[in-house]
C-alpha cells in the first residue's frame, strides 16, 4: 500500500509572516493520481516538497503506506520525483541517465539493464538510449527524466510542473502519454501544476489551493461544474467563469435575478433572498446565443468577436456588466449588434457576494 495521509501541515518560511501551508490535511489513495492546482505562491510546491522530504513542516504529519515519514530524509521514503527542469546529466548517455538511481543503489548490472530497457520502451526512448541529452529534443529529455523516476519502482511518484518547459503542442501530446504511462504503472502519483487544463485532464482528483489552503477537493468534473467559490470558478476554465452581480426579486412566476434592465429566472430556493444581492456564476459554453429574440432570453450587445477555431468567443454586455459567451464556429455577428442570451437554470451557480462561497439552491 502506498496511500498518503497528510494531517494539519503548517509551514512558514524564515522571514515570512504568511504561512506557505496553513493547516493542510489530505488523503491520497493507493494508486491515485492527485493534482495540486493553484496560482504561483499558493503553497502547492511547498506541500509537495514536504511529502518528498525536501522541506520539513513546522507542525503536522505525513504518512506513506501507514508509516510516519514526516521528518525522514527523501532516501528513506521510497519515492521518485520529476522536476520542472529536465535535470538530466549532459555528460551521460540516455541509458546511463535512466539507470543512474539504480546504479547508486548498486543493483546488479543485468537488473539495471532490464529495468532501463523496460522504462525506455514504455516512454518510446529505446532508439535514443545511446545518445547524449544534447542530441534530444526538449520533449525527449523530459521523457528521460520521467523514465529515470519510474525505473526506480518507487511507492510514490511526485511531479513538480514537469511539462511547463515544453511548447504548447508538445505539452498536449506528452500529457496524453504521461496519463497512459501512470495508468499502466498504477503508482500513487502527486502532480503539481498551475495549468488548469493539465489538472482537469490528468487527475483522478484535483486539490485547488489558494493562500496555503485547499479551497476545494474533488474529481475534475465536480470541481469544474460546481466550483465551491468564485475563486475556483474564475481560476478554472478558459475563458474563466462569468460572475454577474444582481438582485433577487420575487415575481408572479417565481424569483428572478435583476441585472440592470435584464431579468433571469432563478431557482425557487433563492426566493428567500428577495431584495438581496447575489452573484451569478455561469460558464461561457453554458450560455445559449441567438440573433433573434425568443421567450426567456435576455438582450445583450456584442462588444468584441474572437474566432478561436473551434468556437466564436463573444464579449458582450448585459445590464451594464461584461461577460464572455461561447458560440458555434458558424455563428456570425458583428460588434455593436444585439444578440439574445439564454441562461439554462440547471447550469447556473449562485454565490454569496460577501463570502464568495456557493449558495445552496437545491
Amino acid at each position: 500500500m502506498a496511500d498518503i495521509s497528510i494531517r494539519d501541515i503548517v509551514k512558514t518560511y524564515p522571514g515570512q509572516t504568511e504561512r506557505a501551508n496553513d493547516d493542510v490535511s489530505l488523503d491520497v489513495a493507493d494508486g491515485e493520481f492527485m493534482v495540486f492546482l493553484g496560482p504561483s505562491g499558493c503553497g502547492k510546491t511547498t506541500l509537495l516538497r514536504a511529502v518528498a522530504g525536501l522541506d520539513f513542516p513546522d507542525s503536522g504529519s505525513i504518512a506513506i503506506g501507514g508509516r510516519d515519514v514526516t521528518y525522514l530524509p527523501p532516501r528513506q521514503r521510497n519515492l521518485s520525483m520529476v522536476f520542472q527542469s529536465y535535470a538530466v546529466f549532459p555528460h551521460r548517455r540516455v541509458r546511463a541517465n535512466i539507470g543512474f538511481g539504480l546504479a547508486m543503489r548498486k543493483l546488479p548490472k543485468a537488473e539495471i539493464a532490464e529495468r532501463v530497457e523496460r522504462a525506455a520502451d514504455l516512454l518510446q526512448l529505446t532508439k535514443y538510449l545511446d545518445r547524449f541529452p544534447a542530441q534530444l529534443s526538449g520533449g525527449q529529455r523530459q521523457r528521460v527524466a520521467v523514465a529515470r523516476a519510474i525505473v526506480m519502482d518507487a511507492d510514490v511518484l511526485l511531479m513538480d510542473e514537469p511539462l511547463s518547459n515544453l511548447d504548447a503542442l508538445l505539452r498536449l501530446s506528452f500529457r496524453t502519454e504521461l496519463k497512459k504511462i501512470v495508468q499502466e504503472l498504477g503508482t500513487t502519483t502527486v502532480y503539481v501544476t498551475h495549468d488548469q487544463a493539465e489538472a482537469l485532464s490528468l487527475g483522478d482528483r484535483v486539490a485547488v489551493m489558494r493562500n496555503g489552503r485547499i479551497v476545494q477537493l474533488g474529481d475534475p468534473i465536480e470541481v469544474y461544474d460546481h466550483p465551491a467559490d468564485t475563486f475556483v470558478g474564475g481560476f478554472l476554465g478558459s475563458p474563466p467563469m462569468n460572475h454577474l452581480t444582481g438582485t433577487v426579486a420575487t415575481g408572479e412566476d417565481g424569483p428572478r435575478l435583476s441585472i440592470g434592465d435584464a431579468d433571469i429566472a432563478v431557482p425557487a430556493a433563492l426566493d428567500a433572498l428577495g431584495g438581496g444581492p447575489v452573484l451569478l456564476g455561469v460558464r461561457a459554453e453554458n450560455i445559449t446565443v441567438a440573433t433573434e429574440h425568443a421567450p426567456g432570453t435576455v438582450r445583450a450587445e456584442v462588444d468584441v468577436v474572437e474566432p478561436v477555431g473551434s468556437a466564436i468567443l463573444l464579449s458582450v454586455t448585459v445590464g451594464g456588466q461584461a461577460l464572455k459567451v461561447q458560440a458555434p464556429p458558424t455563428f456570425r455577428v458583428d460588434p455593436g449588434s444585439p444578440v439574445w442570451l439564454g441562461f439554462p437554470p440547471e447550469r447556473l451557480r449562485f454565490y454569496d457576494p460577501e463570502t464568495t462561497m456557493t449558495l445552496e439552491t437545491a
